[in-house]
């Protein structure tokens, strides 16, 4: 097992996923989450530059940073190379789930059927992620937990302040925002509105 997610990560049971338009975006964004109390922020490598960033991004935020979109082993090891607390996926990948293993590297692979989510978690993956959630719903982790009571599961993709509620009150080890919470940020919105979302958040999470 790589273990446990990163404490903040875990205390928090938040993760917000930023995907920006080029990683310059990243910094103005990433201070007014951390101003809201958002403790674990993953960024995305479908955003353009986001390895180069890391390094100055990780040294400013007082946080768990993350990468995620990783599909592939080069882009797990440059992951592992520049320091990223965990990293994430979209897909069932066996390669990638015993790589990060190896390494002792917290990985959060995606899946949605029970075959997917439970090869990667009986792998060793320090949890595993319901994508598209939007598409199952909070119910779908207690079908889940019948047959794999001890999996633990971070919902992804359509999470808004309800849901993300309703799937932590069904036993979701943290749930994994974007849109709903980041909003136009990315695209020239008011940080203002976006630490009162994030702070809402946050506490919606954190009770």
């Amino acid at each position: 097992m790589t273990g446990e997610l990163p404490a903040r990560t875990l205390a928090s049971k938040l993760v917000v996923v930023a995907r920006a338009s080029a990683a310059s975006d990243y910094a103005p964004v990433l201070t007014a989450l951390a101003e809201a109390g958002v403790q674990s922020v993953e960024l995305t490598l479908t955003t353009p530059g986001t390895f180069d960033a890391f390094a100055a991004l990780r040294s400013s935020f007082d946080g768990d940073l993350g990468i995620g979109t990783v599909t592939d082993l080069e882009q797990l090891e440059r992951a592992i190379e520049v320091g990223a607390d965990y990293v994430v996926t979209p897909i069932t990948s066996p390669a990638l789930v015993a790589r990060a293993v190896d390494a002792g590297m917290p990985i959060i692979p995606g899946g949605l059927t029970p075959t997917e989510l439970f090869s990667s978690w009986s792998a060793g993956a320090s949890a595993v992620k319901v994508f598209p959630a939007g598409q199952v719903g909070p119910g779908y982790l207690k079908d889940l937990r019948g047959p794999f009571p001890d999996i633990a599961v971070v919902p992804s993709g359509g999470v808004d302040a309800d849901s993300a509620a309703a799937w932590l009150a069904a036993g979701a080890v943290a749930v994994s925002v974007g849109g709903p919470l980041l909003g136009d940020a990315f695209r020239g919105g008011d940080l203002g509105a976006l630490r009162d979302r994030a702070q809402r958040f946050a506490e919606v999470c954190a009770s």
